[in-house]
């Protein structure tokens, strides 16, 4: 059960991360900008970030498994799509009908396996159940620039068909109908309010690095995103069962893990669509060349998933989580620090170290959030965590595409080979400020997960 919710992970993070080295062709291909090719992957998190509050209230009421089933065919049918378009609009479109099969595929699946595991071996499924969020977003570069060098990136989408179907049969036989005989009413109103205030967010600030016309759009956009974001905080506190219940981040280890992983997942979203263009357009490097170089990264990340779990009972939540904190940041200097006509080969060992750091505060982010947690609102919990995390990828990648427009922009004509490196220490800045936060976590936060007592003496029994 954990592997096939593991394989669906990786089905959906290969798919994302596999287009952004295969940008700079669809834009020559569709005659655009390298920035506005960005709206193939926003506006794919737009479709998660919208549907996903939903997905819980779908799996009590129609069984984890028919919702899984449902949600893959859906994910097939946009990924056809996206192989068969002929323009930047159609592709952005079968994009988003990808995102609504994506909403409710990976969160339901994660609540199969958080319903099923004990809290006590959380930590270690978990650490495997999480790798295709370490890996595929370090392996898909690989991915898509193979397939968009000797094929097209087309197969992009056209090898998700056979692993889909494969899923479909397999989810079948070994997902459990998990179901609430009396689910809650399903807030709609609650649901239009935070898609309303999530898709302004979204596409504000994905316009916003366009330029022209599309910035007046875009600040009306950003206006009405917080409006429609105290609308439904207004809601929420006057329904019994709100559609995002934002009281869960009164619990404290959940908040953190909201709020500083969404942080770092802003930055590392920003350097995963920076990287494959940066190689790609200042190096003169082929897709598969760009590729082949970030892929080192989950060779780093193997390595870590190995003793993750026992690192995490030997020194706790805190100490690893803030220590792992300082990789990203560092990562993103040395990239700032890049320049054409250096040896892109000492390269290899950053993305190998950020892979080490990275496999360690993601496993931290998505265990941590639910130690606490009652399991009667593990359904709430799992909606509001996925909306988030998918809010902040969204983010990254509109934060660094619009920094980079921007700095391509303004940027005097003797600093014009400085717009990546611009992009990258936007996103250091970013992803420095999560260790404030998690130094708010208790030395014993998370103990009833990982075992430890929080003193530095040992694992509790």
């Amino acid at each position: 059960m954990a592997l096939i919710v593991a394989s669906l992970m990786l089905m959906e993070q290969l798919d994302g991360t596999a287009l952004t080295t295969a940008l700079p062709t669809i834009a020559q291909d569709f005659h655009v900008g390298i920035p506005a090719t960005s709206i193939t992957l926003t506006v794919y998190m737009l479709g998660l970030a919208a549907l996903i509050p939903a997905s819980g209230h779908m799996a009590e009421r129609f069984g984890s498994r028919l919702t899984l089933r449902w949600a893959i065919g859906l994910f097939l049918a946009g990924s056809l799509i996206c192989a068969r378009a002929h323009s930047l609009p159609v592709l952005a479109l079968a994009r988003l009908v990808q995102g609504a099969g994506g909403a409710m595929m990976v969160p339901v699946g994660r609540l199969v396996v958080l319903r099923s595991v004990a809290k006590a071996e959380l930590l270690s499924v978990m650490a495997w159940v999480m790798l295709p969020a370490t890996i595929g977003p370090m392996a898909g570069p690989v991915l898509g620039g193979v397939l968009t060098s000797w094929l097209s990136w087309r197969w992009i989408f056209y090898v998700n068909i056979p692993l889909g179907l494969v899923a479909i049969v397999l989810t079948g036989r070994f997902i459990p109908q998990i179901r609430t005989t009396r689910p809650p009413p399903f807030d709609l109103k609650g649901n239009i309010l935070s898609a309303t205030a999530l898709g302004g967010l979204i596409f504000g600030m994905e316009l916003l690095g366009h330029g022209g016309p599309a910035r007046w759009l875009a600040m009306g956009l950003l206006l009405l995103a917080p409006l429609a974001a105290m609308a439904y905080a207004r809601h929420a506190r006057a329904v019994a069962h709100p559609v995002l219940d934002l009281a869960l981040l009164r619990i404290a280890t959940f908040r953190v893990s909201v709020f500083a992983g969404g942080l770092t997942r802003i930055a590392t979203a920003g350097t995963i669509f920076l990287l494959p263009s940066l190689l790609q357009v200042r190096f003169g490097a082929s897709p598969a060349q760009s590729g082949l170089v970030t892929f080192v990264a989950p060779i780093g990340a193997l390595a870590m998933r190995l003793v993750v779990s026992h690192v995490y009972r030997g020194l706790g939540f805190r100490r690893v989580m803030c220590a792992g904190s300082l990789v990203l940041p560092g990562m993103c200097v040395v990239l700032a620090l890049l320049r054409p006509g250096m040896a892109p080969g000492w390269l290899l060992p950053v993305l190998a170290f950020n892979g080490l750091g990275q496999t360690l505060l993601f496993t931290g982010y998505n265990t941590i959030a639910y130690a606490d947690m009652p399991p009667a609102r593990m359904s709430a919990a799992t909606s509001l965590y996925a909306t988030c995390q998918q809010t902040m990828l969204t983010l990254g990648i509109c934060l660094a595409a619009g920094v980079l427009a921007m700095a391509q922009g303004l940027l005097p004509p003797s600093w014009r080979g400085q717009d990546y490196g611009v992009a990258f220490v936007a996103c250091a800045l970013v992803a420095a400020g999560a260790l404030p936060l998690l130094l708010r976590l208790a030395p014993d936060a998370g103990a009833s997960v990982s075992g430890h007592d929080g003193t530095g003496n040992g694992n509790r029994p």
